[in-house]
């Protein structure tokens, strides 16, 4: 706003010293031809200066138009960041509401489940086995405990995964905070890109890497287990190769991402006054993120076979309008990198990459959750199968000491020829006795 008042007040100089001269001019009948010429040059110098202030500030009032525009399509994308945010927070509430509704399904299949096996079991005790001794029940505590502790694991294995998927929950709103932190540090760092433009190409590229590794830690991925910064690696010639970063996959495949920065042409570009300068200093800087392309695809990292990587590399730039200017200038770039097996990122494109791949790994964790959880049910159920063969071998048990029982009954009293009433013949015979035998041993 300073400059617009600057420009109007040069303005408004120059016409007045216009009106001054034409002033002056008027008066040239009474001057002399010498005085009458000198006037008549400066009236013209004037005129000259004055178009050319004229045409230095159309041109100022067209870069403050583009500049309003760049901030109004600022101004658009944050909407667009603010919108997916509450987008983001919707689908945060529907999830707490589904893990709500399917906490309290298992609830009420683990009180289900607890109680019809209570009922089976009592329903096996009262039919098969009757009143059991004091040796049998602790027999049947033998068998019951090791299902009963096995019952107990199982629900705290519920239980923890209830515990897992609460944290999964926070772990997903403080991945949204780290993303509208992310976009903050990115503005951030564009504040700081003044002085890293002014650095050697060393610390420019340490810029740029530092740029990358601040993404990374905020991307909710968990460094030298998802991802590893400066790992080496050896050819088949023995040459040392150290990529930026290895990402890692859950099935064992990497992706390697490589931070060039490329900002010595793009300076040239912000600070140029004049269009023939901003033309030249944009085809250099795309010269230069064509050399970083071949460069990086000459390294050929995905071809080292201890990376098990994808076929493809990532290049990151970490200044996103040097990017973007990169891409709408030269819009076979794109497709010139990826013929020499490069993905060109930016910082916005690497925060969804991360984000998926951090989805992933998320989907991983809970389908070995899942299959621990259906191992467990498996083993569950061999050891209720096994307990139900014990309760029936007890009653093949239980019935053979009956029929025992009823074949000893028959030798001492109900069968033919039978003890008891030998020894009352016996008795009847003159034998004495001090005692009586039970009348119930006597057939009717």
């Amino acid at each position: 706003m300073n400059i617009i008042y600057l420009l109007i007040g040069a303005a408004a100089g120059f016409a007045a010293a216009w009106f001054i001269a034409k002033s002056k001019f008027i008066g040239l009948k009474g001057l002399s031809i010498d005085e009458s010429d000198q006037l008549k040059k400066e009236l013209v110098d004037l005129n000259s200066e004055l178009r050319i202030k004229e045409d230095r500030f159309n041109m100022l009032h067209e870069n403050i138009l583009e500049l309003k525009n760049k901030l109004n399509d600022k101004e658009s994308q944050l909407l667009i960041h603010q919108k997916n945010l509450v987008a983001k927070e919707s689908d945060l509430r529907h999830l707490t509401e589904r893990l709500t509704e399917n906490k309290k399904e298992v609830d009420e299949l683990q009180a289900k489940f607890r109680i019809e096996f209570e009922n089976l079991a009592n329903k096996i005790l009262e039919e098969k086995t009757g009143k059991f001794t004091e040796q049998n029940k602790k027999n049947l505590d033998e068998i019951l405990n090791p299902l009963k502790d096995r019952i107990q694991q199982f629900e705290r294995r519920v239980e923890e995964t209830h515990k897992k998927d609460i944290e999964d929950r926070a772990s997903i709103q403080e991945r949204i905070k780290n993303l509208v932190e992310t976009s903050n540090q990115i503005s951030e760092d564009a504040k700081n890109l003044t002085r890293a433009l002014k650095g050697d190409s060393k610390a420019q590229g340490n810029w740029g890497e530092l740029i990358l590794e601040n993404i990374l830690e905020k991307s909710g991925l968990v460094k030298d287990r998802e991802y590893f910064v400066q790992q080496s690696f050896k050819d088949d010639a023995g040459s040392r190769f150290q990529p930026d970063v290895v990402i890692k996959f859950p099935d064992n495949r990497n992706i390697i991402i490589d931070s060039k920065v490329s900002l010595t042409a793009y300076e040239r570009f912000v600070a140029a006054e004049s269009h023939e300068q901003q033309e030249k200093a944009l085809s250099d800087h795309i010269i230069s993120v064509k050399n970083h392309i071949k460069e990086l695809s000459e390294k050929k990292y995905q071809d080292l076979v201890d990376i098990n990587s994808l076929d493809f590399v990532m290049m990151f730039l970490p200044i996103e309008p040097a990017f973007l200017i990169a891409i709408q200038r030269e819009q076979e770039l794109w497709n010139f990198a990826y013929k020499k097996g490069i993905i060109l990122i930016s910082p916005t494109n690497l925060i969804a990459v991360l984000k998926m791949v951090s989805n992933f790994w998320e989907q991983d964790r809970q389908n070995k959750n899942v299959l621990e959880i259906a191992r467990q049910s498996g083993a569950l159920y061999d050891k209720f199968l096994g307990f139900v063969n014990d309760l029936q071998d007890i009653e093949k048990k239980i019935d053979g000491a009956k029929q025992a029982h009823q074949n000893a009954m028959k030798k001492l009293s109900t069968g033919k020829d039978n003890l008891v009433g030998k020894v009352e013949r016996i008795k009847k015979l003159g034998a004495k006795t001090e005692k009586e035998l039970p009348e119930d041993l006597f057939e009717d």
